[in-house]
This record gives C-alpha cells, sequence and structure tokens, in this order.
C-alpha cells in the first residue's frame, strides 16, 4: 500500500474515532434508557455503556473509537448506530469511515411531496411527470401525466404505478408492446424491493398483486433481470393513437427514495404534436381580453 493510501486510512480512522466520540459525549443516560448515575466525571454516556447496548464486545468499541486498524461487521456498526442515535445520514457516515462503501439505505414509503418538486412538474407543462416512492405510489403527478394515467380520478389507495399496470388491463393495454415492457417495469422493482424486503407495505403489495394477477405472479417468480426501465415506450391515447415518448427517471431524495419519472413526446412527429395541442393552456383572445376590460 501506498504511503499516500495509508496516510488517507489514518485519517479517516481519526475521523471515525472522533465522530464516535462526539455522538456518545452528546447523549446522556436517560437519552438510552439508563439512570443518571453519580459522579460522571466525563460528558455523555461510557464506552462501557455504548458496548453493553450494542452487544459488542469492549475491547473491539474502544478499539474501534481509538482509531485502530481493525475490521468489523455490518452487524456491529448498525448495533452502534442503534444506540448512538444516529440517523440515515449519520449512519452512512459511519459505514464510509469504518467500511470505506455506504450501506443500503433502509426501505421507507414516504408520501409527502416537496414543494419545489410541486412546483417543477407543474411547470413542465408539455412533459407528463409524476413522482414515485420506493413502494411506487404516486405522490404526485401533472396535468399532462393525468392525461396519460388518469391518477386524480383513481382512490388514493390504488393510486400505486405497479398496481395500475398489473392489476387494471385498461392501464396495461395502453401500452404499446405490454408483454415486452412488463418485465422491465417488473425488474426495476424488484431492486426497489430489495431495499425493503422485510418493510410490511412492500410485501402487502407484492402479495396483493400475486392474488389479482396471474401475469404479474408469473413474472415475480421468475427472478428475471433487466437493466433500468427507461428509454423508449409507446402510449395510447384516446382520440390520438400511439403517441412514443422517450422516458427516464431521475432522484430527487435519495434519503427519502424519492424518483421523478418524465416522458418526453419524440419531437416531429404528428402523434405527439397532436397530444401537446391537447396540453396548452387555453389562450385569451384578443376579443375576450376586449370584453372584459370594457
Amino acid at each position: 500500500m501506498s504511503n499516500t493510501q495509508n496516510g488517507r486510512l489514518e485519517r479517516t480512522r481519526t475521523d471515525l474515532g472522533e465522530f464516535l466520540r462526539r455522538r456518545r459525549e452528546s447523549l446522556s443516560p436517560l437519552d438510552v434508557g439508563l439512570p443518571p448515575g453519580r459522579r460522571r466525571r466525563t460528558p455523555g454516556l461510557r464506552r462501557e455503556e455504548v458496548a453493553a447496548l450494542a452487544g459488542v464486545g469492549l475491547s473491539w468499541y474502544t478499539w474501534l473509537e481509538q482509531g485502530r486498524a481493525i475490521t468489523v461487521s455490518v452487524a456491529f456498526l448498525d448495533n452502534v448506530s442503534r444506540v448512538l442515535k444516529l440517523d440515515e445520514t449519520e449512519r452512512r457516515h459511519l459505514f464510509v469511515l469504518a467500511h470505506h462503501r455506504p450501506p443500503a439505505i433502509n426501505g421507507r414509503s414516504w408520501c409527502v411531496l416537496p414543494p419545489l418538486v410541486r412546483r417543477l412538474i407543474d411547470d413542465l407543462v408539455l412533459r407528463p411527470c409524476y413522482v414515485l416512492n420506493l413502494r411506487w405510489d404516486v405522490i404526485g403527478w401533472n396535468r399532462a401525466a393525468d392525461r396519460l394515467f388518469g391518477f386524480e380520478a383513481r382512490d388514493r389507495a390504488e393510486r400505486n404505478m405497479l398496481w395500475m399496470l398489473f392489476s387494471d388491463d385498461s392501464v396495461s393495454a395502453r401500452i404499446v408492446e405490454w408483454t415486452r415492457q412488463a418485465p422491465q417495469i417488473l425488474a426495476s422493482f424488484r431492486r426497489d424491493y430489495a431495499q425493503a424486503a422485510d418493510d410490511e407495505d412492500m410485501i402487502g403489495l407484492v402479495t396483493a398483486l400475486e392474488q389479482r394477477s396471474p401475469a404479474f405472479r408469473d413474472l415475480w417468480r421468475r427472478h428475471d433481470a433487466h437493466g433500468r426501465c427507461q428509454g423508449r415506450r409507446g402510449v395510447l391515447i384516446d382520440g390520438i393513437g400511439a403517441v412514443a415518448f422517450d422516458h427516464s427517471t431521475f432522484l430527487i431524495d435519495e434519503e427519502k427514495h424519492l424518483r421523478l419519472v418524465t416522458y418526453a413526446a419524440l419531437a416531429g412527429e404528428a402523434a405527439s404534436e397532436r397530444f401537446e395541442r391537447l396540453l396548452q393552456p387555453p389562450a385569451h383572445s384578443s376579443f375576450t381580453e376586449a370584453a372584459a376590460g370594457s
């Protein structure tokens, strides 16, 4: 190992020890359910208290906090994270310092759309956009996306992209080449499912779809692997026919697992132009403006 690498590891271990010490000293015994005791010469928790509550060896925890060159398991770090009450960002920071690789983020299903994202998707008048959480609940959309998928008319409990596609034939029938698209869509969801395989909401969604849709059940049990679900997709639109879209997914909040899905109709296509004309806001004629001012 080069001197540069040795120096980097030494700095990382020093940073790790300082991070753990400061977090330990920021907690009181009452914070972790311990009696306050007497004659505490140092602030916060003692090392032996952290080790005992985390179920790890005192020597190993002490060496870790001292920045010694030791290797600890994921379970060890998760237990320490729990006792020190680290949030998701702090937990990832601990893993990076100790393992030089971040852990998988705990799966969550968030249902609050950030106001700035709301403004962004509303501004994209000609681009169907919607926001998914990890469970693929649709937590926000613009008028153009509603024109494609009819989110507004659905009951909130069924406003889930996976549920809509695999439980409602009227939705999947609108996707051109659905039999080719379906395995790619499901493989993309499976990667998200793996991040929260023990989450009851995720398990419940899959269980309900297996009971509702034989096609879903068959594809789910194949365990196929595909690349990210993006690229070209055709959608049948009433009164227009098939409209070809380029679509992609953009991460807007890693910790909350929020993704923005955007569709853009192919430029120069007659069907695309007809679709975009449907989305144009109504223009006020000069006659209307004059009448309003009279």
